[in-house]
C-alpha cells in the first residue's frame, strides 16, 4: 500500500513537475530557435540515440515519441521535406524502412544537444535532489 503523501511531498512534487515543465518549455524554444519544431527535434534525437546503427524504423520511432504510427509517418514526411532525415531500405529486408539523419539534421541536433547538456547541467542538481526526496520512504 503506498504511503499517504505529506505536505513536504506535495511541495516536492510541485517543484519537480514545475522543473520538468520549465525544461520542456526551454527545449521547445531552443528547437524553434534552431529552425525546427519540437517534434522534429525529438525525432532527430530518436534517430541519433537509437542503438541499432542501421537506424530506427518508423515503428521504433513511434515508440520513442509515444505517438501513433501514422502521426510519425507525417512527421517524417515533414522532416524529410525540410532536409533533416532520409528513409532508407533495410539491407536485409527491403520491406523495412529505416530512418537516418542528413548532414543538416545531424548538425542541428549536435547544436541542440550541446545546449541541452548545458541546460541539464544547470538544472540537474536540483532535479536530482527533488527526485531523491520523492524516493525516500520513512520506515
Amino acid at each position: 500500500m503506498p504511503r499517504k503523501p505529506k505536505d513536504a511531498d506535495y511541495r516536492r512534487l510541485l517543484e519537480f513537475r514545475t522543473g520538468l515543465r520549465r525544461f520542456l518549455h526551454w527545449s521547445e524554444e531552443a528547437a524553434e530557435a534552431a529552425g525546427m519544431t519540437p517534434s522534429q527535434h525529438q525525432l532527430l534525437l530518436a534517430i541519433r540515440g537509437h542503438r541499432d546503427p542501421r537506424g530506427p524504423t518508423i515503428g521504433e520511432a513511434s515508440e520513442y515519441l509515444v505517438s501513433r504510427h501514422h502521426s510519425v509517418v507525417e512527421l517524417v514526411d515533414r522532416a524529410e521535406s525540410a532536409g533533416l532525415v532520409t528513409r532508407n531500405a533495410d539491407d536485409a529486408d527491403h520491406r523495412v524502412v529505416r530512418l537516418a539523419l542528413t548532414s543538416k539534421g545531424a548538425e542541428r541536433l549536435e547544436g541542440l544537444g550541446a545546449l541541452t547538456l548545458e541546460e541539464l547541467s544547470r538544472v540537474g542538481p536540483r532535479m536530482r535532489e527533488l527526485w531523491r526526496g520523492l524516493e525516500e520512504r520513512p520506515a
